[in-house]
């Protein structure tokens, strides 16, 4: 990995707990600028406005051979209300589980009493404070940054998180301060299983998170869009560890989002990309709505294994469940292989049914049918069904194969184009026998190329 500033970051350093840095300061003075500056890439969102970020976000980053954790964190404010409150107490989270605190002022306005306040907050956590003077975009505002010695956090370190000014010398002093390397440690299984919690904003995605993880990792709050950022969380469910991410609600389509959203928009969809199974939350207490419908999509043309989740069911009464069936018949019938599951994150109702849900859907997308057993049966099922009749000859299955798997391709050679309808028979009749819950199915079709003069024909490479 190369860092914005060119310096390459590849790293031998053994697999093994990462050290955590928290990134924490009041409201606007650059914190996720200066993540991004860390990481070495536009990952964290950034606007020119306070309060974008609101729970703490954790991303990868290494210096000088060292991986670890850099976390990003929501404005600290004392005496915080509402929703607020609830932002600061992620930040003091992330200070309490940290190896090092990295605490930011905006050099351009010097120490506020909120910055002097917060300073008494990090004393009491006795953590390791390494103190950065952001917006030091020149010499005259790095000399007015000796002032901020008077916070009695030591030396400050004027850098411009924007430009990169000064931010190798920071890092240096942030890797003095972290713990030694870890040992290495030989083998290990693989790590833990991906899995994208998204849906539309207010559907309850951070209240599952907090729910599965037994503690508040993510802002809740019934104003639809708090969650911005990704948040990523190890949680352990049913014995196994697993690697939970809760996006920003899609609101619109990625290219008619603006601002805060289009960037939480390319991260959701970053998000579903980088997992390997996506936990669709639907509110069971209202009607499946287009933008269900979009989010289901995103998922399914990633090519992602999937368990929908019903949730607030708590909320859900016989005449809303008879009507919730026909909605289900109705919208979902292109997906009817999607494993769904019926939770209250807010009572814990079923919650407990999410992992073998998960672990049902990841074997299916992980499935090889083995060669033999796949055209044995493909034989049966067109000598029982045929392919209807096109042009006075029906085309015939030469040979199938497996082509891959996350999520399983298969690929038909045959002696003519299938029409739609019969190759999703196929599709359809596959998954009756082979299973496939909770995963997509790719089959495609190659039809063998016309003979031509003199020529022996060929299926398409």
């Amino acid at each position: 990995m190369t860092f914005s500033d060119g310096t390459s970051a590849d790293s031998d350093e053994p697999a093994g707990p990462q050290p955590v840095v928290a990134v924490v300061g009041r409201p606007n003075v650059g914190k996720s600028t200066l993540v991004n500056r860390i990481i070495g890439r536009r990952q964290a969102v950034v606007e020119d406005v306070p309060g974008v970020t609101r729970d703490r976000v954790p991303y990868d980053a290494q210096w000088n051979g060292r991986r670890f954790t850099v976390v990003d964190t929501g404005g600290w404010e004392p005496d915080a209300r509402d929703r607020a409150a609830a932002i600061a107490a992620q930040a003091e989270i992330a200070v309490q589980t940290a190896d090092v605190v990295v605490f930011v002022v905006d050099a351009t306005i010097g120490a506020t009493d909120m910055d002097e306040k917060a300073v008494r907050m990090l004393r009491r956590s006795a953590k390791p404070v390494i103190l950065v003077a952001n917006k030091a975009d020149n010499q005259a505002v790095e000399l007015e940054a000796t002032s901020l010695w008077s916070l009695g956090l030591g030396e400050p370190h004027p850098i411009s998180a924007l430009h990169g000014r000064g931010s190798g010398d920071l890092l240096d002093a942030i890797l003095a301060a972290m713990p030694p390397a870890p040992p290495i440690i030989e083998g290990g299984p693989r790590g833990p299983r991906r899995v994208a919690l998204v849906g539309r904003p207010n559907v309850g995605k951070s209240s599952l998170l907090n729910r599965v993880a037994r503690e508040e990792r993510a802002v809740v709050d019934s104003v639809a869009g708090t969650t911005v950022d990704p948040v990523d969380s190890l949680v352990e469910m049913d014995g196994e560890i697993w690697q939970f991410v809760d996006t920003a609600g899609l609101r619109k389509r990625v290219n008619q989002a603006s601002g805060t959203e289009y960037y939480a928009s390319l991260r959701t969809a970053g998000a579903v990309e980088a997992a390997e199974v996506a936990v669709v939350l639907l509110d069971a207490a209202e009607v499946i709505s287009e933008q269900d419908q979009r989010v289901l999509t995103q998922v399914v043309e990633a090519g992602r294994a999937l368990v929908i989740a019903f949730n607030k069911w708590d909320l859900v009464d016989a005449d809303r469940r008879f009507y919730l069936d026909k909605e289900i018949d109705r919208e979902l019938k292109r997906i009817p292989w999607a494993i769904r599951v019926n939770i209250s994150a807010k009572t814990g109702r079923a919650v407990d049914k999410l992992a073998p849900a998960l672990r049902r859907a990841l074997a299916s997308w992980e499935k090889r049918i083995p060669t033999g057993a796949l055209n044995q049966w493909l034989t049966a099922l067109t000598q029982a069904t045929p392919h209807p009749v096109r042009g006075g000859r029906a085309p015939r299955v030469l040979f199938a194969t497996q082509a891959g798997v996350a999520p399983p391709r298969f690929v038909l050679f045959t002696t003519g184009p299938f029409d739609a309808g019969y190759q999703r028979f196929v599709e359809r009749k596959l998954r009756e026998e082979f299973g496939f819950e909770g995963s997509p199915v790719e089959v495609s079709v190659r039809p063998r190329k016309k003979l031509g003069p003199g020529g022996r024909g060929k299926a398409h490479g």
